[in-house]
């Protein structure tokens, strides 16, 4: 095995780089292929210099998903702030659309947080948690703005189980300590986007065809109409 080269002989932003050509292999192959080997060929490099970043693939792939959350949180509080904190309609429409803009933007990134798992690999809760709960916590901000603000529409809303109290406890931690029933209706809003924006990115929304804007912002609009009281 050939030495890890010193600092001063490696390349500029190979970091960057290392992670770059991770995203094209996923977009190629899939994130289950992803590998550091073929990585360092492609950038001609040894392998061992990628060790000196990453020292295995599930290191490369727990910093893809960082940055993959971190760029969708950017994206979520520009969206947010672009709108007026008085108009909290505007503020959940805004964010909606945002979170399908990036989702189609970066359809490996939006697959990596969201989508299938990779066989064998585990993300670290305490490495990606803090990202995480940021990205999400700006719906989580607009939904709790609603309630704390008497216009959130959530008669017989289920309550969260005991058990699963403590998680949205830790997530508190990185994203906001905001009402439990805010958390609780911002991860149904989700759940429904997220759907539909998945079948989108797999090309299955029939009748719709590969993409459907009119069903996407019916469903905002819908979502809309349930939880903001008149």
């Amino acid at each position: 095995m050939s030495p890890r080269p010193r600092r001063n002989e490696r390349q500029p932003n190979l970091q960057e780089a290392i992670k770059e050509t991770a995203w094209r292999q996923i977009a190629e192959s899939g994130a289950s292929a992803l590998s550091l080997r073929a990585i360092a060929r492609e950038l001609g490099i040894t392998a061992p210099a990628i060790y000196n970043y990453f020292s295995d693939r599930d290191a490369l792939v727990t910093a893809l998903i960082i940055d993959a959350y971190t760029s969708f949180g950017d994206s979520q509080l520009a969206a947010r702030d672009a709108v007026s904190a008085e108009d909290m309609a505007g503020r959940l429409m805004a964010t909606g659309v945002a979170y399908r803009d990036w989702a189609h933007k970066y359809p490996q990134r939006y697959q990596l947080i969201f989508g299938t798992p990779i066989p064998g690999y585990a993300a670290p809760l305490e490495q990606v948690l803090p990202s995480a709960a940021r990205s999400l916590s700006v719906l989580a901000g607009v939904v709790d703005a609603l309630r704390a603000g008497g216009k959130l529409n959530v008669p017989d809303f289920p309550e969260v189980k005991e058990e699963y109290k403590v998680s949205f406890d830790l997530w508190k931690k990185f994203g906001g300590d905001y009402d439990l029933l805010s958390l609780s209706v911002a991860v149904l809003i989700w759940a429904r986007v997220h759907g539909i924006v998945s079948l989108e990115i797999a090309g299955n929304l029939p009748p719709f065809g590969a993409k459907g804007d009119a069903l996407y912002l019916y469903e905002m609009m819908s979502i809309a109409r349930q939880f903001i009281k008149e």
